[in-house]
């Protein structure tokens, strides 16, 4: 595939040497691009020269120097300037497997592309990575990959993923070797890969620190479309705790042996045990936080340490039902103006309670007709990069549904507070 430019920053090296959206960079230093890896590695560097073809078809080689090693600051009309890498397994806790029909074609796309795990933290099983992927990884010393383990397990793993190519550690310990940081994850699946399988999880991981980072458990997602899939059940609130339980234990241990807690249950764990979250420097760095580990202990530090609001004006809080208690106790400390409505997620079923994870329908449905003051709150993660939710909405169509403005705010205590001072 070609790369064609698609937007060029103001004020970068782009700029200055005049590329236009619809140029194509042909080469750097000579060399084909191959994706967007080789583009980034190849022009990070003091001096380099670049081949780009002109929309009227002429050719420019420019030198560049880069003393201050900037992005050469363009975006492509393909991201990654070559085609997307499929996930090759059948996992039998797939999200995306319980998606309904007829929703946007992008939604059932099965990422599984090392490239996006390094450049946009997705998380990948390694189980379609060829010998010379592995060796380019080491070779470009990537800065990291975040790894969906779910077991070390050869066996249990191989029936988890529906995928003989499935034995992750002795991936992992090359990558190890070769100095690349690592960040896993385990998706808990009840009576399948939890128990002795975790601890072994936990223990052999802990064995690669420091570039095995950190672990995170998150709970599996069950939606209420898995007609003709593995039976799989949900964790209860006992089952919750326990997790809970024997995640900290490693944790402590870890703590002491290696002086990091190394492996973190999720939020949705907390939440559904009823459990006090732990303080935000339980979380360190924070290295897990977009898989949700230490999201609300994060937003809580943020909204603890800003400002009082002073609030004028009337106006709505809507999130997902994991959430909505900690905001409105939160906010019920600081103002009587501002109410939390939880929303119920009917499109996926109850099961599911993240706010990303709620569409337009919903909200409006369960808005509908109600007291909502002069603004409405809306969390930011609802929404995709091209402003859309789940199921196609917008804010302007909820805007227009409801009869109200809609502000969105990020996961950022601070922000929230401001806002709802106005």
């Amino acid at each position: 595939m070609e790369a064609v430019v698609k937007s060029v920053a103001e004020n970068s090296i782009a700029f200055d040497i005049g590329v236009m959206p619809g140029d194509i960079i042909v080469s750097v230093n000579g060399t084909p691009l191959k994706d967007i890896l080789d583009f980034r590695f190849l022009t990070a560097s003091e001096q380099y020269e670049i081949e780009i073809k002109k929309i009227n078809g002429e050719v420019e080689i420019v030198d560049i120097i880069n003393e201050d090693y900037e992005e050469f600051g363009v975006t492509f009309d393909n991201y990654l300037i070559d085609k997307e890498r499929w996930c090759q397994n059948k996992c039998i806790f797939c999200f995306i497997d319980q998606l309904p029909k007829n929703m946007r074609k992008s939604l059932y796309y099965k990422d599984d592309d090392y490239r996006l795990s390094t450049l946009m933290g997705n998380y990948i099983t390694l189980t379609n990575l060829k010998e010379q992927d592995i060796n380019r990884i080491i070779d470009m010393h990537l800065p990291r990959i975040n790894v969906s383990v779910h077991t070390v397990n050869s066996e249990l793993r191989t029936k988890m993923l529906n995928n003989n190519n499935s034995d992750v550690l002795s991936v992992i310990k090359r990558f190890y070797d070769a100095k690349i940081f690592m960040d896993c994850q385990v998706v808990l699946c009840k009576g399948i890969n939890d128990g002795v399988y975790l601890d072994e999880t936990i223990t052999e991981l802990a064995k690669l620190y420091p570039y095995v980072q950190s672990l995170s458990v998150v709970p599996v997602g069950l939606t209420c479309h898995r007609d003709g899939l593995c039976k799989l059940d949900g964790f209860d609130k006992d089952d919750a705790g326990r997790v809970i339980t024997q995640v900290y234990n490693h944790s402590r241990k870890c703590l002491k042996e290696l002086g990091t807690s190394f492996v973190f249950a999720s939020d949705e764990f907390y939440v559904k045990a009823q459990h006090p979250l732990p303080d935000a420097s339980f979380y360190e760095d924070y290295l897990q936080i977009e898989n949700g580990v230490g999201l609300l202990s994060s937003f809580i530090e943020e909204w603890n340490n800003a400002k009082k609001p002073e609030v004028t004006t009337k106006k709505t809080i809507a999130t997902g039902v994991s959430a909505a208690p900690y905001l409105r106790e939160l906010v019920d400390g600081v103002t009587d103006k501002v109410n939390v409505v939880a929303i119920s997620n009917n499109f996926f079923g109850n099961t599911i309670t993240v706010a990303g994870l709620l569409t337009g329908k919903d909200i409006v449905e369960q808005l509908k007709g109600k007291d909502l003051g002069e603004v409405l709150i809306l969390p930011e993660v609802l929404l995709n990069y091209d402003r859309l939710l789940l199921d196609d909405y917008t804010i302007g169509d909820i805007e227009q549904a409801l009869n109200i403005k809609v502000i969105t705010v990020p996961n950022d205590g601070a922000k929230l507070k401001e806002i709802i001072g106005g």
